[in-house]
C-alpha cells in the first residue's frame, strides 16, 4: 500500500460554550480554525486527521498548518506506505515544532492502519482496558459568579458528573467567590476542578489552595505559567491539593522535566498537543513509571481528533478518567459535525463506537455544503 495523495481542508466551525451570550470572552474562542486532512492510497483506502491548534495555545494557526502539510508534509510522504506510521513520522522530523499538523497526519495514518487491518484505533493501541463510554468534565468560562453557578447547575442536570472552573483572567477574589459560589449550586457530589490556564503567580496560586482545598476542589490544572515548571513544582509542594500539568508539557522531552522536578500529580495528555498518538503513548508510559497519573485534556477538538483522544482513554490504563473524568468536550461545544456516529450521548459522556480505524465516518457533503462552514 502506497500514499498517492495527501490533500488538506480548511474550514470555520462553530462553538456554543454554553454559557449564554457573554460581552468579554476573556480570550475563549467562540468558533474554530480545523484543518482535516485526508491521505489516499493506492488500494482505495482513505485515512482522515484533523488540525486543531489555534495561535493562542499552541501558536499554530490553521493557515499556516494547511501551508506546511500542503508545501512541505505532503511531499516527503506521497509514496510512502501508511502503515509504517513511525517512519512516515520519521520524514517530518525536521520541521520543528507544529505538533497539531503533525498529530493531523498521524491521526489519518492510523485511521487507515485500522481500516486496512478492520479493527479500531484502540485495538491497535493493545485494546481496551475500560469502558468505551467514557465520562466527560464540563469547563466553564470566566464568568461572574451567579451565571457560573446557573451553568453548573445546567450540565450536573444533564448528567455531568465533575464540573471545571476557568480561572486566571480575573482577580484572586474574584475566582475564589466564583468557586464559592459554584460549589453551593452544585453541592457536594459533585467533582469540581479548577483550571488557571498559567494565570496566577505562585503567591496567588499558595494563596488560593487552601480555600480551594476547603471547597472541596480535586484538583488545581496548571495554576503557574508554563515556562515555570520549578514554580509548579515550588506550588505542588506547598499544596494540600493534587496539581495537574499541561500546557507545561507538550514533548516527551518536556514530560520527564515535569517529572524529574515532581512538579504534578497529574498530567494532561492529548495527540494534538503531543504531536500524535505514538508521542501521548511515550509521555503516559514515561508517566507510569514515575507514578503520576494521566488525564485527557482539550484544545476543544472537532469530530476526529475527539475520537483519536477516546481511543487513547480506551486503552492506556494510566489515562485515568474514572478518577478525573475527560475533556473530550469538543463534541459537547461544536454546533456542527463532521463526520458520524455522534460521540456525545447527551448525558455527560461520550460513546467511543466499535468501529475499524478512528470509527467515524466524514460527512460526504461537509466539502460542498456551505452551511457546514462558518
Amino acid at each position: 500500500m502506497k500514499i498517492v495523495s495527501l490533500q488538506t481542508h480548511a474550514l470555520q466551525v462553530p462553538i456554543d460554550r454554553r454559557v449564554g451570550q457573554v460581552a468579554e470572552t476573556k480570550g475563549f474562542r467562540f468558533h474554530s480554525q480545523i484543518v482535516l486532512v485526508s491521505v489516499q492510497t493506492d488500494v482505495g483506502l482513505t485515512g482522515w486527521g484533523e488540525v486543531n491548534g489555534s495561535p493562542d495555545w499552541s501558536g499554530e494557526t490553521a493557515a499556516g498548518a494547511k501551508a506546511l502539510i500542503d508545501q512541505h508534509f505532503a511531499p516527503r510522504l506521497v509514496g510512502a506506505d501508511p502503515r509504517q506510521i513511525r517512519l512516515c513520522l520519521k520524514k517530518l522530523e525536521k520541521t520543528w515544532g507544529n505538533s497539531f499538523a503533525k498529530a493531523g497526519i498521524e491521526m489519518a495514518l492510523f485511521d487507515l492502519l485500522g481500516k486496512s487491518l478492520g479493527v479500531p484505533v484502540y485495538q491497535l493501541l493493545g485494546g481496551a482496558v475500560r469502558s468505551r463510554v467514557i465520562p466527560l468534565r464540563f469547563p466553564i468560562m470566566p464568568l461572574p459568579a451567579e451565571p457560573s453557578a446557573q451553568v453548573a447547575r445546567a450540565v450536573v442536570a444533564e448528567g455531568f458528573g465533575t464540573v471545571k472552573l476557568k480561572v486566571g483572567h480575573d482577580t484572586l477574589d474574584f475566582d475564589l467567590h466564583r468557586i464559592g459560589a459554584v460549589r453551593d449550586a452544585i453541592g457536594p457530589g459533585i467533582r469540581l476542578t479548577v483550571d488557571a490556564n498559567g494565570g496566577w503567580t505562585e503567591s496567588e496560586a499558595i494563596r488560593a489552595i487552601p480555600e480551594l482545598d476547603r471547597l472541596g476542589v480535586a484538583f488545581l490544572e496548571q495554576p503557574v505559567h508554563r515556562e515555570n515548571l520549578e514554580g509548579l513544582a515550588r506550588v505542588r509542594r506547598q499544596s494540600t491539593l493534587p496539581i495537574m500539568a499541561d500546557e507545561a508539557v507538550f514533548t516527551p522531552k518536556s514530560a520527564w522535566q515535569c517529572l524529574k522536578l515532581g512538579a504534578c500529580d497529574i498530567l494532561s495528555v492529548y495527540p494534538g498537543k503531543h504531536g500524535g498518538l505514538l508521542p501521548t503513548l511515550e509521555i503516559v508510559a514515561m508517566a507510569e513509571a514515575a507514578g503520576v497519573q494521566c488525564a485527557i485534556g482539550s484544545n476543544v477538538e472537532w469530530d476526529l481528533a475527539s475520537s483519536a483522544m477516546a481511543h487513547l482513554a480506551v486503552a492506556l490504563p494510566n489515562i485515568t478518567v474514572e478518577q478525573h473524568a475527560a475533556d473530550i468536550i469538543g463534541p459537547v461545544f461544536h454546533t456542527t459535525r463532521c463526520c458520524s456516529p455522534a460521540l456525545y450521548s447527551g448525558q455527560g459522556t461520550v460513546e467511543l463506537p466499535d468501529i475499524p480505524g478512528l470509527g467515524l465516518t466524514l460527512d460526504p457533503n461537509l466539502m460542498d455544503n456551505p452551511q457546514h462552514i462558518n
